[in-house]
């Protein structure tokens, strides 16, 4: 596997992954398993350390106990990116999983992977985005608050259901029919030079490169609004937008049949956020 690299149980490995679970054990069956994603590309790991610490808070939300601190999981993926190329863009996936119980996982059995690999950044090209017929489900109904991957599969299902009807992802609603997220990325709007992103009510994470252009934003005087947003407040929208960790920031110019232009409150959210980027080098 070209650009990639993987460590577990004390061990790099560079020539393939390893092979980590088999049918007896917990996650492969129970889905035990919380995960965080960042991002290194350009000797840059933005935020790097936050992902870390919000994947230690992930692990004991799906009940199991991290055998590594949060610095410690730092540690391990800035020497993954120095072991690889700098001018190549990486994906950095830290996880922990279970390995032993029957329905309920035991704590103790908690393991760890990192898995370091290229995954080019997307292009602000301009996505296209429906209303996806699957919801994201209420806090008491699903671990909301953790970024864990049994909670992947309705999501899938919106995105299979957004590429048959030829769009690049849905934005999902909650279970009160007010506006979420995307499938993979946190929304935004701006209407009247004014950014509004939906008011996290524990349906959906709140993202740390949300969170962090939040702050850039407002920082720069753009005022911001976390508030509950409807379909119409999008397709009534000046701009529309999305924040993540896979695409950082990334400009929205179609949801259903209405067309947008990649307006001034977006490109000063990504200048804003590609700025502060420089500031994290991996050292």
């Amino acid at each position: 596997m070209a650009a990639a690299i993987f460590w577990h149980d004390g061990k790099w490995y560079e020539d393939q992954q390893p092979k980590l679970l088999g049918p007896m054990d917990h996650a492969m069956w129970m889905a035990t398993l919380a995960f965080d994603g960042a991002r290194a590309f350009d000797g840059l790991a933005p935020d790097l350390d936050r992902h870390c610490a919000r994947l230690i808070d992930s692990t004991r939300k799906m009940l199991l106990e991290p055998t590594l601190s949060a610095g410690e999981v730092h540690d391990l993926c800035l020497q993954a990116v120095r072991r690889l190329p700098h001018d190549v863009p990486l994906y950095v996936r830290p996880m922990f999983y279970a390995m032993r119980g029957f329905v309920t996982p035991e704590p103790d059995s908690t393991d760890f992977a990192l898995a370091v690999y290229a995954s080019p950044m997307p292009e602000p090209r301009g996505l296209s985005v429906c209303f996806s017929s699957y919801r994201r489900p209420a806090r008491d109904a699903a671990p909301t608050d953790a970024k864990a991957g049994c909670l992947y599969p309705n999501m899938q299902r919106a995105l299979v259901e957004a590429a048959g009807r030829g769009f690049d992802n849905a934005i999902t609603l909650d279970a009160s029919a007010n506006v979420a997220e995307l499938a993979t990325a946190n929304l935004w709007i701006a209407t009247d030079g004014v950014a509004m992103t939906p008011a996290c009510n524990g349906t959906f994470l709140n993202g740390i490169t949300r969170q962090r252009v939040i702050r850039l934003l407002r920082e720069a005087g753009t005022e911001v609004q976390e508030t509950t947003l409807t379909k119409a407040d999008i397709l009534d929208a000046d701009e529309v937008f999305s924040t993540g960790n896979y695409g950082k920031v990334l400009p929205i110019t179609r949801v259903e049949d209405r067309h947008y232009q990649t307006g001034h409150v977006y490109q000063k959210a990504r200048e804003l956020y590609f700025e502060f980027a420089r500031s994290q080098p991996v050292g």
